[in-house]
């Protein structure tokens, strides 16, 4: 039985402002918790007027306190731009508030623009002349396990500081990747690995294939754990999956061209008129992509979960009209039989 978890960006349609997002966000959240999905992440996005989704280490704090069954995480910290240490004592807070409901995602890409990306970043943290050197990002990773489990190596200078506040907890690691690269850093380092599907890379499977192989057990957990996060639209018919469906084939292709707008309507994206380049795009996202009746997503979604070897999908659905959004979430669920827990 595949195990069902959510991904939030926050997205903001068009005509409407990030505190309706943000209202979306709760509502969704304590949705899904009445539906019976495992996790709910909020991702971090910066730089775009289409995501309300800056700060997920405070959006987190609001929505463990809104929820009772899910976990609750990141999905996830953008490492590159920060402190192990600070985001360390972040999630130690979290759970220390939330005891066993907190995960702590990570990720290495900027979600951002470069510019933004270097306003982020205080101290060293990678940066040289306003460009990220990825080849620090696996000490920042280190560091981070080693605040969380207070096993900094002893020649490590600052091996005497301990990320408050301190306790027996701290919540389970996961790094999220579209590369062979995060998950090459996920198993040597001994966190949990969730490929981005959604994202990009056709090789996902063999991915996380591969961190399976290479994983060594940590302090944080002594075998592998993976997930893999898939786009995923549901409506009543085909007809009116793919309708919705066009306003995400949109919003992508603007992404391509630099141009981070709202999320657009279904009729906006059913007036523009797409070149070949474009039409080749818009395919390649909806590769990527599960579109449908509940009984083709659930199909689709079992697909990809044998082909990634795992028992745990992540799904992201965005779409311009939020009442269809959480109908999707609700017929997935009814779709996999999840178990409703009453309000």
């Amino acid at each position: 039985m595949v195990r069902l978890s959510v991904l939030d960006q926050s997205p903001i349609a068009a005509g409407r402002k990030p505190a309706d997002a943000w209202a979306e966000s709760l509502e969704l959240a304590r949705a899904c918790d009445r539906l019976g999905y495992h996790r709910y992440w909020l991702a971090e996005h910066h730089a775009t007027p289409a995501l309300a989704c800056s700060a997920p280490e405070i959006m987190i704090a609001r929505i463990a306190g809104e929820t009772r069954n899910m976990r609750i995480g990141a999905g996830g910290v953008m490492l590159s731009h920060y402190s192990p240490l600070k985001v360390a004592e972040q999630f130690r807070m979290l759970e220390l508030m939330f005891p066993g409901r907190i995960d702590l995602g990570i990720g290495r890409a900027p979600g951002s623009d470069g510019l933004t990306a270097v306003a982020l970043a205080s101290g060293p943290n990678g940066y040289s002349d306003g460009r990220f050197d990825p080849r620090h990002f696996p000490r920042q990773v280190a560091d981070l396990v080693g605040y969380l489990t207070d096993a900094m190596p002893a020649e490590h200078p600052f091996a005497h500081i301990a990320a408050m506040p301190v306790g027996p907890d701290a919540p389970p690691v996961w790094m999220l990747g579209s590369s062979d690269q995060s998950a090459q850093v996920a198993a040597l380092l001994g966190t949990s690995f969730c490929f981005a599907h959604f994202i990009g890379g056709d090789a996902g499977a063999e991915v996380t294939a591969m961190y399976r192989k290479l994983f060594r057990p940590s302090a944080l957990q002594q075998a592998p754990a993976t997930s893999v996060g898939t786009f995923v639209l549901v409506a009543e018919s085909q007809e009116e999956a793919d309708r919705l469906a066009r306003s995400r084939d949109l919003f992508l292709l603007r992404l391509r061209q630099g141009r981070h707008l709202p999320y657009p309507t279904p009729e906006a994206a059913e007036a523009h008129d797409y070149s070949a380049a474009e039409a080749a795009i818009v395919a390649d996202g909806r590769s990527r992509a599960i579109v449908g009746t509940p009984e083709a997503v659930r199909a689709g979604i079992e697909e990809l979960a044998r082909a990634f070897g795992t028992e745990e999908v992540v799904a992201l659905t965005i779409c311009h009209d939020f009442g269809a959004r959480l109908r999707s979430y609700e017929l997935l669920a009814e779709a996999f039989g999840l178990d409703r827990i009453a309000a």
